[in-house]
């Protein structure tokens, strides 16, 4: 009998998948004899691998990777109010439904599951370059979430293949050593980078953007190079040897494939840091003291962004169309009452915030991230650029019972207003959206993954500051120098400094703390600060056994959902610091 897809792949056009992977009934005529064919059935079918990939950040808000890695961070605590507990729970290290994760799991093993039936059919594509891109689009986003799982689990099951039946269908696959699980990794990203086409930015641009390239798959191959070796203390990467795969990824590799990126990508920085964010976008940036003199106009298709999760436009809040709409901007909000009115910021008017509107108050900036990085650059600009501060009339008594305030807010992150009211955003004045007025509904600015920044500071790492010839300078001294500081030479602290102010609140930092093996010293560093609890001001301790002890009980790895335990009749095993009610948190105690 053949493989049907119908139900994963067929169906693409809706963010609803199927739960088992196989469906015994032909509902459509489509299998893997004639599906795919066409540039259209291709579509579909990459398409469904897409929904099932951003499942977890579009839908559910609980416990995915791209919160923990900033929420558990040293750059930002948990914040929301007295009910986000989850949220909260993320920044200790600790959680508070035995639900928690487990969107990510879900999202990523459906994800992995539609890539796997996909690329069973892809060789019915003729035209060959279509099935090169498509192949190499499918094990790009099955290496991605394999990254996500394994840096957020550690040893997870692994799905190397669609089931040949119903049966097998059913087994549930045994916890994989993180070796064999990075192999299938880098031996994905390895073949993406050999038969996606070379098109430049300028080219695929016009192409489709949104979708990963060549160019996305170099710089994700050295992004898992760098975690794998550093974390585990190894020298190279291992591959399963497959399909003309090294047995191994070197360092000199990763390089070479960081300088195709550089020399042939047609990527680019941007000039002005703050051209990056949606609050430099036309609507909005001339009404905004601080972009009023910005030439460069905010774009989420531009140079230097290289893969992104891309939003739509036409959200409504609705079961179905709210997962269009950036729910990173609403919970990464600003959570206040007083300043929410039609007045803009001044020096005047203190009390507005404008252009930045109203949200769960999730991810508080820590104050040791503005200490340090003033300490260190006082005039790097990147720090106005990334955070903003609430003004000291602000009254922290209307936060609705935030936990951990600190007056600091990140600026990437956060849903930008226009001048139309206190709800309507920017997205809603520009492109009408549905809602235009419902300030959970239509924050549509894209949630960057990986940006051109990233490819020239990893060159740095990896070659200990080489100069690249086609800038005449270091990865390290050209991200500097737009930033408005003077060069600097190389060494590993001057380059943890630099990815830390760069990528701040982009979900960067907890990888690397952990790879650098700082991230005990690193997290400590939060005790003390002050904070707001409930609008009163104190200081940050530890909750539960604390940052540091958390961090050294389960090296990073979050708890796998008791629900997939159970699902696998006790097969798969809970990673450390996480038995029986270890690490449960139940409330914050002041």
């Amino acid at each position: 009998m053949k493989k049907i897809y119908y139900l994963c792949l067929a169906a693409a056009l809706t963010l609803s998948g199927c739960e088992d992977f196989l469906d015994s009934t032909n509902y459509t005529g489509k299998d893997s004899s004639n599906f795919p064919t066409s540039e259209q059935d291709v579509d579909q079918m990459v398409a469904a691998v897409y929904a099932a990939t951003f499942n977890a950040p579009l839908n559910n808000t609980v416990g995915p990777y791209l919160f923990l890695a900033d929420l558990a961070s040293d750059d930002m605590y948990g914040g929301g109010g007295a009910n986000d507990k989850s949220d909260q729970a993320l920044d200790l290290l600790m959680y508070n439904s035995v639900s928690d994760g487990e969107s990510q799991w879900t999202a990523s093993y459906k994800a992995i599951s539609r890539a796997n039936a996909a690329l069973a059919s892809v060789s019915n594509v003729a035209d060959s370059v279509l099935r090169n891109q498509t192949k190499g689009e499918l094990q790009f986003l099955r290496a991605y979430n394999y990254f996500t799982l394994t840096q957020m689990f550690g040893s997870v099951p692994m799905l190397s293949k669609a089931p040949d039946n119903i049966t097998e269908a059913n087994v549930a696959p045994a916890q994989a050593p993180v070796d064999s699980i990075y192999m299938k990794i880098a031996s994905d990203l390895y073949n993406a980078t050999r038969i996606m086409p070379s098109y430049p930015y300028d080219k695929w641009s016009k192409i489709t953007y949104g979708h990963a390239t060549r160019w996305a798959a170099e710089a994700l191959l050295a992004r898992v190079y760098l975690f794998y070796t550093g974390f585990y203390n190894k020298s190279s990467l291992p591959t399963d040897g497959s399909d003309g795969v090294p047995a191994q990824i070197t360092k000199d590799m990763v390089v070479s494939a960081l300088e195709d990126c550089i020399n042939n990508s047609g990527f680019s920085l941007l000039s002005d840091y703050r051209s990056l964010w949606a609050y430099s976008n036309d609507k909005t940036k001339s009404d905004y003291d601080y972009t009023k003199d910005l030439t460069t106009t905010w774009n989420d298709n531009n140079s230097e962004n290289m893969f992104a999760i891309a939003f739509t436009y036409l959200s409504e809040w609705s079961g179905t169309q709210l997962p269009l709409t950036n729910q990173y901007a609403l919970f990464f909000g600003i959570r206040a009452n007083n300043w929410q009115d039609d007045a803009k910021y001044s020096s005047g008017n203190k009390g507005s915030v404008y252009p930045f509107g109203t949200g769960w108050g999730c991810g508080p900036v820590a104050v040791n991230l503005v200490d340090d990085w003033k300490a260190a650059e006082p005039n790097d600009k990147r720090i106005d650029a990334s955070i903003m501060k609430v003004s000291d009339d602000y009254d922290f008594t209307n936060e609705d019972h935030m936990i951990a305030g600190t007056g600091y807010y990140n600026k990437k992150i956060c849903p930008v207003r226009s001048d139309g009211g206190a709800y309507y955003t920017f997205c809603a004045q520009k492109f009408g959206t549905g809602e235009k007025g419902h300030f959970q509904a239509s924050s549509s600015q894209d949630m960057i993954l990986i940006r051109y920044a990233d490819v020239l500071l990893m060159h740095s790492e990896l070659t200990d500051g080489k100069v690249i010839e086609k800038y005449g300078s270091t990865g390290l001294n050209i991200v500097r120098k737009r930033a408005g500081l003077s060069d600097e030479a190389y060494s590993l602290a001057a380059l943890q400094n630099e990815r830390r102010w760069e990528f701040a609140f982009e979900g960067l930092r907890w990888g690397d703390i952990r790879r650098w093996h700082i991230a005990e010293s690193a997290l400590a560093k939060q005790l003390g600060q002050p904070i707001y609890v409930d609008g009163v001001k104190t200081v940050m301790t530890n909750q539960g056994d604390g940052y540091v002890a958390r961090y050294k009980a389960t090296n990073g790895f979050y708890r796998i959902p008791s629900n997939q335990i159970s699902l696998s009749a006790g097969a798969y095993k809970q990673n450390a610091g996480w038995d029986g009610t270890t690490g449960y948190y139940s409330q914050w105690v002041k």
